[in-house]
Protein backbone atom coordinates (compact mmCIF):
# COMPACT_ATOMS: atom_id res chain seq x y z
CA UNK A 1 0.00 0.00 0.00
CA UNK A 2 1.39 3.50 -1.25
CA UNK A 3 0.99 6.53 1.44
CA UNK A 4 0.33 9.68 0.07
CA UNK A 5 1.35 12.51 2.03
CA UNK A 6 -1.50 14.88 2.23
CA UNK A 7 -0.78 18.56 2.66
CA UNK A 8 -1.73 20.78 5.32
CA UNK A 9 -4.71 22.67 5.28
CA UNK A 10 -4.08 26.38 4.47
CA UNK A 11 -5.40 28.75 7.48
CA UNK A 12 -8.36 30.31 6.32
CA UNK A 13 -8.74 33.74 4.37
CA UNK A 14 -11.16 35.54 2.60
CA UNK A 15 -9.03 36.15 -0.32
CA UNK A 16 -8.98 33.00 -2.28
CA UNK A 17 -12.54 32.66 -1.77
CA UNK A 18 -13.32 35.94 -3.69
CA UNK A 19 -11.06 35.89 -6.08
CA UNK A 20 -8.66 32.75 -6.80
CA UNK A 21 -5.53 33.08 -8.39
CA UNK A 22 -4.92 33.23 -12.04
CA UNK A 23 -8.23 34.07 -12.44
CA UNK A 24 -9.11 37.70 -14.19
CA UNK A 25 -11.94 39.63 -12.00
CA UNK A 26 -15.33 40.60 -14.47
CA UNK A 27 -16.39 43.22 -15.10
CA UNK A 28 -18.84 45.47 -13.48
CA UNK A 29 -22.34 44.16 -13.73
CA UNK A 30 -24.18 46.96 -15.82
CA UNK A 31 -27.87 45.49 -15.85
CA UNK A 32 -27.97 45.98 -12.33
CA UNK A 33 -26.19 49.53 -12.24
CA UNK A 34 -28.02 50.80 -15.02
CA UNK A 35 -31.19 49.40 -13.29
CA UNK A 36 -30.58 50.87 -9.71
CA UNK A 37 -29.41 54.24 -11.52
CA UNK A 38 -32.89 54.04 -13.81
CA UNK A 39 -34.86 53.88 -10.17
CA UNK A 40 -32.60 57.00 -9.06
CA UNK A 41 -33.44 59.01 -12.06
CA UNK A 42 -37.19 58.23 -11.74
CA UNK A 43 -37.12 59.08 -8.30
CA UNK A 44 -35.97 62.70 -9.35
CA UNK A 45 -38.67 63.56 -11.24
CA UNK A 46 -41.47 62.16 -8.62
CA UNK A 47 -39.86 63.83 -5.83
CA UNK A 48 -39.63 67.19 -8.58
CA UNK A 49 -43.10 66.73 -8.90
CA UNK A 50 -44.05 66.34 -5.18
CA UNK A 51 -42.52 69.15 -4.21
CA UNK A 52 -42.46 71.83 -6.81
CA UNK A 53 -46.15 73.18 -5.86
CA UNK A 54 -44.97 73.52 -2.52
CA UNK A 55 -41.60 75.61 -2.80
CA UNK A 56 -43.22 77.90 -5.32
CA UNK A 57 -45.98 78.67 -3.14
CA UNK A 58 -43.14 79.27 -0.09
CA UNK A 59 -41.43 81.35 -2.41
CA UNK A 60 -38.48 79.04 -2.59
CA UNK A 61 -36.71 77.59 -5.69
CA UNK A 62 -39.16 74.84 -7.68
CA UNK A 63 -36.01 72.87 -8.38
CA UNK A 64 -34.62 72.59 -5.03
CA UNK A 65 -35.58 69.26 -3.99
CA UNK A 66 -34.71 68.09 -7.50
CA UNK A 67 -31.37 69.54 -7.30
CA UNK A 68 -30.26 68.23 -4.13
CA UNK A 69 -31.94 64.47 -4.89
CA UNK A 70 -29.41 64.59 -8.19
CA UNK A 71 -27.13 65.43 -5.49
CA UNK A 72 -27.20 62.65 -3.97
CA UNK A 73 -27.31 60.05 -6.86
CA UNK A 74 -24.03 61.52 -7.54
CA UNK A 75 -22.44 61.20 -4.59
CA UNK A 76 -24.23 57.32 -4.05
CA UNK A 77 -22.48 56.74 -7.60
CA UNK A 78 -18.71 57.77 -6.17
CA UNK A 79 -19.80 55.46 -3.00
CA UNK A 80 -20.71 52.73 -5.12
CA UNK A 81 -17.80 52.81 -6.85
CA UNK A 82 -15.36 53.11 -3.86
CA UNK A 83 -17.57 49.63 -2.39
CA UNK A 84 -16.88 48.16 -5.76
CA UNK A 85 -13.25 47.85 -5.62
CA UNK A 86 -13.17 46.55 -2.20
CA UNK A 87 -10.90 43.42 -2.26
CA UNK A 88 -11.37 40.58 0.53
CA UNK A 89 -8.91 41.67 2.63
CA UNK A 90 -10.47 45.25 2.69
CA UNK A 91 -13.89 43.56 2.87
CA UNK A 92 -12.80 41.97 6.14
CA UNK A 93 -12.11 45.35 7.56
CA UNK A 94 -14.83 46.90 6.13
CA UNK A 95 -17.58 44.36 7.73
CA UNK A 96 -16.41 45.53 11.55
CA UNK A 97 -15.85 49.20 10.77
CA UNK A 98 -19.52 49.94 8.87
CA UNK A 99 -21.74 47.87 11.89
CA UNK A 100 -19.19 49.46 14.80
CA UNK A 101 -19.40 53.47 13.12
CA UNK A 102 -23.20 52.57 12.19
CA UNK A 103 -23.66 51.44 16.03
CA UNK A 104 -22.01 54.41 17.70
CA UNK A 105 -24.36 56.44 15.15
CA UNK A 106 -27.22 55.03 17.02
CA UNK A 107 -25.96 55.50 20.17
CA UNK A 108 -25.34 58.82 19.53
CA UNK A 109 -28.80 59.61 18.49
CA UNK A 110 -29.76 59.01 21.93
CA UNK A 111 -27.69 61.58 23.31
CA UNK A 112 -27.55 64.02 20.47
CA UNK A 113 -30.06 63.21 18.08
CA UNK A 114 -32.81 65.18 16.24
CA UNK A 115 -36.82 64.15 16.57
CA UNK A 116 -38.62 64.10 12.99
CA UNK A 117 -42.22 62.54 12.60
CA UNK A 118 -42.09 61.03 15.66
CA UNK A 119 -38.90 59.12 15.92
CA UNK A 120 -35.60 60.11 17.34
CA UNK A 121 -33.45 58.91 14.46
CA UNK A 122 -31.35 61.43 13.11
CA UNK A 123 -28.36 63.52 13.80
CA UNK A 124 -28.52 67.33 12.30
CA UNK A 125 -25.38 68.31 10.96
CA UNK A 126 -26.77 71.52 9.87
CA UNK A 127 -29.67 73.55 8.88
CA UNK A 128 -30.73 71.63 6.31
CA UNK A 129 -28.99 68.30 6.31
CA UNK A 130 -29.74 64.94 8.64
CA UNK A 131 -28.08 61.77 8.76
CA UNK A 132 -29.75 58.87 9.42
CA UNK A 133 -27.66 55.93 10.85
CA UNK A 134 -30.66 53.23 11.23
CA UNK A 135 -29.96 53.30 7.09
CA UNK A 136 -26.68 52.44 7.24
CA UNK A 137 -27.03 49.90 9.74
CA UNK A 138 -28.66 47.99 7.62
CA UNK A 139 -25.58 47.28 5.56
CA UNK A 140 -23.97 47.09 8.62
CA UNK A 141 -25.63 44.17 9.81
CA UNK A 142 -25.56 42.38 6.62
CA UNK A 143 -21.61 42.51 6.20
CA UNK A 144 -20.57 41.95 9.79
CA UNK A 145 -23.25 38.71 9.66
CA UNK A 146 -21.50 37.58 6.50
CA UNK A 147 -17.82 38.08 7.98
CA UNK A 148 -18.75 36.57 11.46
CA UNK A 149 -20.03 32.97 9.53
CA UNK A 150 -17.38 32.94 6.92
CA UNK A 151 -14.44 33.74 9.58
CA UNK A 152 -16.30 31.31 11.91
CA UNK A 153 -16.61 28.22 9.39
CA UNK A 154 -12.94 28.51 7.99
CA UNK A 155 -12.20 25.29 9.80
CA UNK A 156 -15.18 23.48 8.62
CA UNK A 157 -16.63 22.40 5.56
CA UNK A 158 -18.37 25.45 4.12
CA UNK A 159 -21.54 22.96 3.70
CA UNK A 160 -21.62 22.52 6.90
CA UNK A 161 -24.41 24.81 8.92
CA UNK A 162 -23.12 27.39 11.80
CA UNK A 163 -22.82 25.73 15.11
CA UNK A 164 -24.39 27.24 18.12
CA UNK A 165 -21.91 29.52 19.04
CA UNK A 166 -22.12 30.77 15.66
CA UNK A 167 -26.14 31.77 15.89
CA UNK A 168 -25.57 33.01 19.20
CA UNK A 169 -22.69 35.78 18.08
CA UNK A 170 -24.93 36.65 15.04
CA UNK A 171 -28.18 37.08 17.27
CA UNK A 172 -25.89 39.13 19.36
CA UNK A 173 -25.18 41.60 16.09
CA UNK A 174 -28.63 41.73 15.70
CA UNK A 175 -29.96 41.70 19.08
CA UNK A 176 -27.84 45.58 20.11
CA UNK A 177 -28.88 47.55 16.92
CA UNK A 178 -32.29 46.04 17.22
CA UNK A 179 -33.09 47.43 20.50
CA UNK A 180 -31.31 50.67 19.93
CA UNK A 181 -33.34 51.14 16.88
CA UNK A 182 -36.77 50.16 18.75
CA UNK A 183 -35.81 52.98 21.85
CA UNK A 184 -35.98 55.65 18.61
CA UNK A 185 -38.61 54.12 18.20
CA UNK A 186 -38.43 53.35 14.42
CA UNK A 187 -40.60 50.34 13.97
CA UNK A 188 -39.77 50.33 9.76
CA UNK A 189 -36.23 50.22 9.81
CA UNK A 190 -36.49 47.82 12.54
CA UNK A 191 -38.51 45.39 10.24
CA UNK A 192 -36.28 45.90 7.48
CA UNK A 193 -33.45 45.32 9.65
CA UNK A 194 -34.74 42.26 11.09
CA UNK A 195 -35.73 40.92 7.44
CA UNK A 196 -32.18 41.61 6.23
CA UNK A 197 -30.40 39.16 9.12
CA UNK A 198 -32.96 36.67 8.79
CA UNK A 199 -32.07 36.36 5.29
CA UNK A 200 -28.33 36.50 6.09
CA UNK A 201 -29.21 33.66 8.58
CA UNK A 202 -31.23 31.31 5.94
CA UNK A 203 -28.30 31.89 3.46
CA UNK A 204 -26.07 30.38 6.08
CA UNK A 205 -28.24 27.39 6.08
CA UNK A 206 -28.70 27.98 9.84
CA UNK A 207 -30.76 24.96 11.10
CA UNK A 208 -34.84 25.63 11.00
CA UNK A 209 -35.00 25.23 14.62
CA UNK A 210 -33.11 28.53 14.78
CA UNK A 211 -34.99 30.16 12.02
CA UNK A 212 -38.48 28.79 13.31
CA UNK A 213 -37.80 29.85 16.99
CA UNK A 214 -36.61 33.39 15.70
CA UNK A 215 -39.66 33.72 14.30
CA UNK A 216 -41.71 32.71 17.27
CA UNK A 217 -39.72 34.88 19.69
CA UNK A 218 -39.93 37.64 17.36
CA UNK A 219 -43.72 37.18 17.25
CA UNK A 220 -43.53 37.48 21.48
CA UNK A 221 -41.33 40.25 20.95
CA UNK A 222 -44.08 42.33 18.94
CA UNK A 223 -46.54 41.49 21.08
CA UNK A 224 -45.12 42.58 24.14
CA UNK A 225 -43.60 46.02 22.71
CA UNK A 226 -47.32 46.57 21.91
CA UNK A 227 -48.87 45.53 25.60
CA UNK A 228 -45.70 47.55 27.57
CA UNK A 229 -46.06 50.42 25.95
CA UNK A 230 -42.41 50.88 23.63
CA UNK A 231 -44.44 51.51 20.18
CA UNK A 232 -45.39 55.30 20.24
CA UNK A 233 -49.13 56.31 20.27
CA UNK A 234 -49.05 57.74 16.73
CA UNK A 235 -47.52 54.13 15.75
CA UNK A 236 -50.34 52.15 17.33
CA UNK A 237 -52.72 54.05 15.85
CA UNK A 238 -51.55 53.33 12.16
CA UNK A 239 -51.54 49.89 12.81
CA UNK A 240 -55.24 50.45 14.10
CA UNK A 241 -55.89 52.61 10.88
CA UNK A 242 -54.62 49.68 8.51
CA UNK A 243 -57.14 47.04 10.29
CA UNK A 244 -60.27 49.61 10.15
CA UNK A 245 -59.48 52.15 7.09
CA UNK A 246 -62.36 54.42 8.68
CA UNK A 247 -60.89 54.67 12.32
CA UNK A 248 -59.09 57.97 11.84
CA UNK A 249 -60.11 59.31 8.39
CA UNK A 250 -58.82 62.40 9.10
CA UNK A 251 -56.07 61.70 11.84
CA UNK A 252 -53.23 58.70 11.81
CA UNK A 253 -55.52 56.89 8.43
CA UNK A 254 -55.28 60.05 6.55
CA UNK A 255 -51.92 59.69 4.70
CA UNK A 256 -53.04 56.61 3.17
CA UNK A 257 -56.62 57.78 2.60
CA UNK A 258 -55.24 60.49 0.32
CA UNK A 259 -52.54 58.32 -0.92
CA UNK A 260 -55.35 56.10 -2.44
CA UNK A 261 -57.44 58.87 -4.27
CA UNK A 262 -54.41 60.24 -5.50
CA UNK A 263 -53.46 56.55 -7.02
CA UNK A 264 -56.94 55.93 -7.69
CA UNK A 265 -56.38 59.47 -10.06
CA UNK A 266 -54.21 58.01 -12.43
CA UNK A 267 -56.14 55.08 -14.16
CA UNK A 268 -54.01 53.22 -16.63
CA UNK A 269 -51.99 55.89 -17.71
CA UNK A 270 -51.90 58.49 -15.38
CA UNK A 271 -52.62 62.06 -15.51
CA UNK A 272 -49.75 63.60 -16.82
CA UNK A 273 -46.74 64.42 -14.98
CA UNK A 274 -47.18 67.79 -13.17
CA UNK A 275 -50.79 67.07 -13.87
CA UNK A 276 -52.30 65.52 -10.58
CA UNK A 277 -54.50 67.12 -8.50
CA UNK A 278 -53.71 65.51 -5.57
CA UNK A 279 -50.08 66.09 -5.95
CA UNK A 280 -50.47 69.66 -7.04
CA UNK A 281 -52.66 70.21 -4.34
CA UNK A 282 -50.22 68.91 -1.62
CA UNK A 283 -52.65 66.52 -0.24
CA UNK A 284 -50.68 64.19 0.66
CA UNK A 285 -48.24 64.74 3.31
CA UNK A 286 -44.45 63.43 3.25
CA UNK A 287 -44.89 62.72 -0.54
CA UNK A 288 -41.64 63.16 -1.73
CA UNK A 289 -40.38 60.44 0.48
CA UNK A 290 -42.88 57.90 2.42
CA UNK A 291 -45.37 58.24 -0.54
CA UNK A 292 -43.48 59.33 -3.55
CA UNK A 293 -45.28 55.76 -5.19
CA UNK A 294 -48.45 57.83 -5.22
CA UNK A 295 -47.05 60.22 -7.39
CA UNK A 296 -46.16 57.74 -9.91
CA UNK A 297 -49.19 56.37 -9.46
CA UNK A 298 -51.45 59.55 -10.17
CA UNK A 299 -49.17 61.27 -12.85
CA UNK A 300 -48.29 57.94 -14.53
CA UNK A 301 -50.63 55.31 -13.75
CA UNK A 302 -51.14 51.71 -13.56
CA UNK A 303 -48.54 51.46 -16.59
CA UNK A 304 -45.77 53.84 -14.68
CA UNK A 305 -46.24 51.94 -10.88
CA UNK A 306 -45.89 48.71 -12.76
CA UNK A 307 -42.37 49.79 -14.58
CA UNK A 308 -41.27 50.81 -10.76
CA UNK A 309 -42.72 47.42 -9.65
CA UNK A 310 -41.19 45.28 -12.70
CA UNK A 311 -37.66 47.54 -12.10
CA UNK A 312 -37.75 46.11 -8.68
CA UNK A 313 -38.25 42.55 -9.57
CA UNK A 314 -35.27 42.79 -12.24
CA UNK A 315 -32.77 44.46 -9.36
CA UNK A 316 -33.33 41.67 -6.85
CA UNK A 317 -33.09 39.18 -9.59
CA UNK A 318 -30.11 40.38 -10.40
CA UNK A 319 -28.84 40.42 -7.26
CA UNK A 320 -29.77 37.04 -6.63
CA UNK A 321 -27.98 35.73 -9.41
CA UNK A 322 -24.56 37.08 -8.20
CA UNK A 323 -25.34 35.26 -4.75
CA UNK A 324 -25.99 31.86 -7.08
CA UNK A 325 -22.40 32.27 -8.89
CA UNK A 326 -20.52 33.78 -5.40
CA UNK A 327 -18.43 32.08 -2.81
CA UNK A 328 -19.84 31.71 1.02
CA UNK A 329 -18.96 35.47 1.80
CA UNK A 330 -20.37 37.06 -1.44
CA UNK A 331 -23.69 34.50 -1.25
CA UNK A 332 -24.65 36.04 2.62
CA UNK A 333 -24.18 39.61 1.79
CA UNK A 334 -25.68 39.57 -1.74
CA UNK A 335 -28.78 37.65 -0.48
CA UNK A 336 -28.63 40.19 2.79
CA UNK A 337 -29.51 42.95 0.02
CA UNK A 338 -31.63 41.15 -1.64
CA UNK A 339 -33.68 40.76 1.39
CA UNK A 340 -33.31 44.48 2.76
CA UNK A 341 -33.96 45.61 -1.33
CA UNK A 342 -37.09 43.42 -1.50
CA UNK A 343 -38.89 43.65 2.16
CA UNK A 344 -38.34 47.73 1.81
CA UNK A 345 -40.03 48.28 -1.47
CA UNK A 346 -43.09 45.76 -0.74
CA UNK A 347 -43.63 47.11 2.53
CA UNK A 348 -43.53 51.15 1.04
CA UNK A 349 -45.69 49.99 -2.04
CA UNK A 350 -47.92 47.97 0.18
CA UNK A 351 -48.27 51.23 2.50
CA UNK A 352 -49.01 53.35 -0.52
CA UNK A 353 -51.49 50.76 -1.85
CA UNK A 354 -52.94 49.67 1.99
CA UNK A 355 -51.82 46.23 2.04
CA UNK A 356 -49.32 46.72 4.66
CA UNK A 357 -49.20 49.44 7.58
CA UNK A 358 -47.70 53.00 7.42
CA UNK A 359 -44.36 52.21 9.02
CA UNK A 360 -42.39 55.23 7.44
CA UNK A 361 -40.12 53.21 5.49
CA UNK A 362 -38.39 54.85 2.40
CA UNK A 363 -38.60 53.36 -1.15
CA UNK A 364 -35.56 52.18 -1.80
CA UNK A 365 -33.69 54.72 -4.63
CA UNK A 366 -36.88 56.56 -5.31
CA UNK A 367 -37.78 58.45 -2.17
CA UNK A 368 -36.03 61.78 -1.46
CA UNK A 369 -33.21 60.99 1.56
CA UNK A 370 -29.69 61.77 1.55
CA UNK A 371 -28.86 58.34 3.85
CA UNK A 372 -31.00 56.05 2.21
CA UNK A 373 -29.38 56.88 -1.04
CA UNK A 374 -25.80 56.62 0.20
CA UNK A 375 -26.22 53.54 1.92
CA UNK A 376 -27.63 51.94 -1.17
CA UNK A 377 -25.13 52.99 -3.33
CA UNK A 378 -22.50 51.24 -1.02
CA UNK A 379 -24.68 48.19 -1.31
CA UNK A 380 -25.09 48.10 -4.77
CA UNK A 381 -20.88 48.33 -4.85
CA UNK A 382 -20.93 45.27 -2.76
CA UNK A 383 -22.80 43.71 -4.87
CA UNK A 384 -20.93 44.40 -7.67
CA UNK A 385 -17.74 43.83 -6.02
CA UNK A 386 -18.58 40.23 -5.44
CA UNK A 387 -19.92 39.70 -9.00
CA UNK A 388 -16.04 40.64 -10.11
CA UNK A 389 -14.47 38.46 -7.66
CA UNK A 390 -17.15 35.65 -8.54
CA UNK A 391 -15.34 32.59 -9.61
CA UNK A 392 -18.18 31.58 -11.67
Amino acid sequence: MTLVAREPKAPFSLTPTLMPLGRRERGYDIPLAVTALALALIGAVLVWAATRDAQLAAGANPQSFLYRHLINIVIAAALMLAAARLDARLLRLFGPIVYLASLAGLLLVLVAGTTINGAHAWIRLSASVELQPSEFMKLGLIVGMGVLFTRRSGDRDEAAPPTTLDVILGIGLIAVPFGLIMVQPDLGSAMVLACAAFGVLVAANVSPRWTIGLLLVGIAAAVIAVKVGVLADYQLARFASFTDPQHDPQGAAYNVTQAHIAIANGGLFGTGLFNGPQTNGGFVPEQQTDFVFSVAGEEFGLLGGGLIVALFAFLCWRGLRIAREADQVGRLLAVGIVCWFAFQSFQNIGMNLGLTPVTGVPLPFVSYGGSSMFAQGLAIGLLQAVHRRSSA
